[in-house]
């Protein structure tokens, strides 16, 4: 999810990833791989755990978890009304003030919202657990996802090649954007947007490393919430989404979606909850916007032979690209091919399977470039980058088979 509080992955994390939601409850996921909702993203917004973290959101610069399991949400008990609370009625007095708006107005919409203790419970940070890339990969990439991302892309295949040539943004990065975050629409978030953010704006748990920082940012998603339901003329209690307060096909925070949504259809409306076309225009716009390059790969295959002292440099700027090519190699992270050319900078980028200690097995390794420090801006993990990265190509892979319906 773009913009999301937490960077966690979907398995969705929306990371990562991004990913507590991104095995038992679907939302321990997120801390068990270490969200989709951490980073602020897409946008689309998603997690409490680092860039590597495989919890998220989506578009992707706050901590998230996966879409998938930050999504399910159903009936969720309620911890009372905000009305007549002292915070939320300084609150409401300070957003009207900031707009210019009728702080009756504010006051009656945040009154009305409802405390959600199982919101508190998920963002609250859970103990780390190993993160492991082969289990995270397969359960994003696998028949069901793909078949599904198949048939969307048999659907909506105009509006994707129109995504691609009006931002240079791929087809198959878009259907793996969204089908990480929301399985192609199926899973959404059941969980009333307002109530979310006003949660997390007035009881976003103090034990959380960074509890002021993301407490302001979701007091300003609650602000963007309000500002986009008085732009379209709809009630602030008719929004759904994860509960973190991302919403539609692709996940976006309402900051994602005030600044990078588009009207892709020319309805004369912007829709990213039902009109996919709406849905992929916006995330092709995202990326194109935190800076995808036309014609770039995300990355390359790489074999580490580094020293201790090597791989540690290697790893130092985490997922930010910060070597060129020759630097890379001569570190002891060793390229072949194409990648021998790059011309840009370059990430070494580590990607756990568990504890060795523990049976796990040797983390994995990639190049990261530029592009896929953008995928990353979606959901601040780089599972949930590479986990996207590698769906969008497999249901590509899979549409080009001889006996693929076209």
């Amino acid at each position: 999810m773009p913009d999301t509080f937490l960077p966690t992955d979907p398995a969705s994390s929306r990371n990562a990833l991004h990913l507590r939601a991104r095995a038992g409850r679907k939302a321990l996921w997120l801390a068990a791989l270490g969200l989709i909702l951490a980073g602020t993203s897409a946008t689309a917004a998603t997690t409490i755990a680092n860039d590597q973290s495989p919890a998220p959101a989506r578009p992707g610069q706050a901590e998230t978890s996966q879409p998938s399991q930050r999504t399910q949400a159903r009936k969720q008990p309620q911890g009372g009304r905000y009305a007549g609370k002292p915070a939320a009625e300084e609150l409401a007095r300070e957003i009207a003030q900031r707009n210019d708006w009728d702080v009756e107005w504010v006051r009656h919409w945040i009154g009305q919202s409802q405390q959600l203790p199982s919101v508190i419970r998920l963002v609250t940070p859970a103990p780390a657990a190993a993160k492991n890339w082969a289990t995270y990969r397969a359960r994003l990439i696998e028949p069901t996802r793909i078949e599904a991302g198949k048939r969307f892309w048999q659907t909506q295949r105009a509006a994707l090649e129109r995504a691609e040539a009006s931002y240079g943004v791929p087809a198959w990065l878009v259907v793996g954007v969204i089908g990480v975050e929301t399985l192609y629409g199926r899973h959404t978030g059941n969980y009333r947007v307002l109530d979310a953010l006003a949660t997390l704006s007035l009881d976003f748990p103090s034990s959380h490393p960074r509890a002021a920082e993301r407490q302001a940012y979701f007091r300003g998603e609650l602000e963007t919430l309000l500002r986009l339901s008085r732009d379209q003329g709809l009630d602030p209690d008719s929004w759904r989404g994860s509960y973190a307060g991302a919403m539609g096909l692709p996940q976006f925070m309402p900051s994602s979606w005030a600044r990078h949504a588009v009207d892709f259809d020319g309805d004369g409306r912007i829709d990213l909850r039902t009109n996919a076309a709406d849905a992929i225009g916006s995330v092709a716009h995202y990326l194109r916007q935190h800076g995808w390059q036309s014609g770039m790969p995300t990355h390359y295959p790489v074999k580490v032979e580094a020293s201790d002292a090597e791989l540690a440099t290697l790893l130092a700027p985490d997922i930010k690209p910060s070597f060129d090519a020759a630097r890379f190699q001569a570190l002891g992270a060793r390229l072949a091919g194409q990648a021998l050319q790059h011309a840009g900078p370059l990430a070494l980028v580590e990607l756990k399977n568990g504890d060795p200690l523990q049976g796990g097995a040797a983390p994995s390794f990639v190049a990261g470039t530029g592009n896929f420090y953008v995928v990353t801006r979606y959901n601040w993990s780089s599972y949930y980058a590479l986990a996207v990265i590698e769906l969008g190509q497999a249901v590509q892979a899979a549409l080009a088979e001889p006996n693929a319906a076209r």
